[in-house]
């Protein structure tokens, strides 16, 4: 188990992932900051970040843990499969980036 990090830490955190990845829908790009997603990503996504455990199975594993409601909350969707291949990597980056500050 890890310590829960200081507010201004995850804020931090849930800032860069916000402003970094995006979900699409139709060709749509909404940010998960815009979404109101990234405070519980980055919450979820902390423990990898102070195990250094940033691989793409563990990321991705616990984005497929985070649904989404879609439809009014009629079908919930994993987060993971909202997420363009391509932002994998940006937010892989941004987790990377974040660690080094730390």
């Amino acid at each position: 188990m890890y310590d829960s990090p200081p507010a201004e830490t995850l804020e931090k955190l849930a800032a860069n992932v916000g402003e970094a990845v995006y979900i699409d829908v139709a060709k749509w790009h909404l940010y998960l900051n815009d979404a109101k997603l990234h405070t519980l990503v980055a919450q979820r996504l902390y423990p990898l970040v102070v195990d250094d455990r940033l691989g793409e199975s563990d990321v991705t594993a616990v984005l497929r843990d985070i649904t989404v409601p879609v439809g009014g909350g009629r079908h919930h969707m994993p987060l993971i499969d909202l997420i363009p291949v391509g932002c994998m990597s940006d937010l892989l980056q941004a987790l990377e980036d974040f660690q080094d500050q730390i």
